[in-house]
Formats: structure tokens, sequence, C-alpha cells
């Protein structure tokens, strides 16, 4: 019964540097949380990012690979940043012969772009280097993106298209 006694007795509360030390300690945990958390987010952006930008890559590599197996003829530039596909009509697809370019300026940064008959669309952006290799039935594609500027490639994808309608010899 003692020690209740002392208890209620004492009806002060806590002292002002009790606080202030309450206070430091939850600042510090609480500095420590935002810090996870926040780094956590970026993380979470950047890797998105980066998703977005491989899955684009990824779709005009398709658009790329389609067409150029479709080409009845290819013409690659010294370059090596661009190339100009010869599409047959296709009866079995209902089209009519076109023919596609796909080009690069060169530039990091820069976008692809696809013009079909001499109207230009833009393909995917922040290209950092794309080469396209003509040999006798075949075209080999590299293709990266730089997508933090550090001048490193970020994505890179690279494929060989075998032409089925090629007229090379």
């Amino acid at each position: 019964m003692k020690i209740k006694k002392n208890l209620i007795k004492n009806k002060n509360g806590f002292s002002l540097i009790e606080l202030m030390v309450v206070l430091g300690i939850l600042s510090l945990i609480i500095l420590g949380l935002v810090t996870f958390f926040s780094g956590g987010v970026r993380s979470w952006i950047s890797g998105d990012s980066q998703l977005r930008s491989q899955r684009e890559a990824r779709q005009a590599m398709d658009i790329m690979v389609k067409e150029i197996r479709l080409g009845k003829s290819v013409i690659g530039n010294l370059d090596l940043h661009s190339i100009t596909v010869n599409v047959p009509e296709l009866p079995e697809l209902d089209s009519t012969p076109y023919k596609v370019t796909f080009s690069w300026s060169g530039n990091d940064g820069e976008s692809l772009q696809r013009s079909v008959s001499g109207h230009p669309n833009y393909l995917l952006s922040d290209i950092y280097n794309i080469n396209f290799v003509v040999n006798e039935k075949r075209v080999d594609i590299l293709l990266q993106m730089d997508l933090d500027d550090d001048g490193n490639p970020d994505i890179s994808l690279n494929t060989d298209v075998y032409l089925r309608n090629s007229m090379m010899p």
C-alpha cells in the first residue's frame, strides 16, 4: 500500500526535459521511416518507368521485325541508323506494295521514326543507339535506350531478321 500512496501523491506530470527527449526520439524514428518510404517510392517509380520503356522498345522491335521480314528488298545506309524496306503486295493480307523506312538521326535521346511511303511517324523515343546491318537475306538490329542520360544504355535489344520474300541473291 505504500507504493500506491507515493504514486497517487506525485501529481507533477512530465518535466520539459523529458518531453523534449521523447520528441527528439520520435523525430528520429519518423525521419527514418520517411527516408525509408521515400526511397521505396523512388525505386518503384524508376522500375515502373524502365518497365514501360522496355515494353515500348519490344513493341517497336516487333513492328520493325514484322515489316522487315515481309520485305522484298532491304536497303541499308552506310551510317547504319536507317533502313528502307520494300514490302510487296501480299494477297493473303490484302495489301498493296509500299516502302517503309526506319530511321534515327544519330543524336542521343532522339526518336526512332517510321516513314511509310514518305509519311513519317514517331515509333520510339530516347534512343541511345540503333544499328541496322544488312546481310544477304538477313538484317541484324541492335536497339539501345538510355533512360537516365548517364551515357550507358539501360535497355538493349538485338535480333536477326530473316527475309521471307527476298529477291536478293
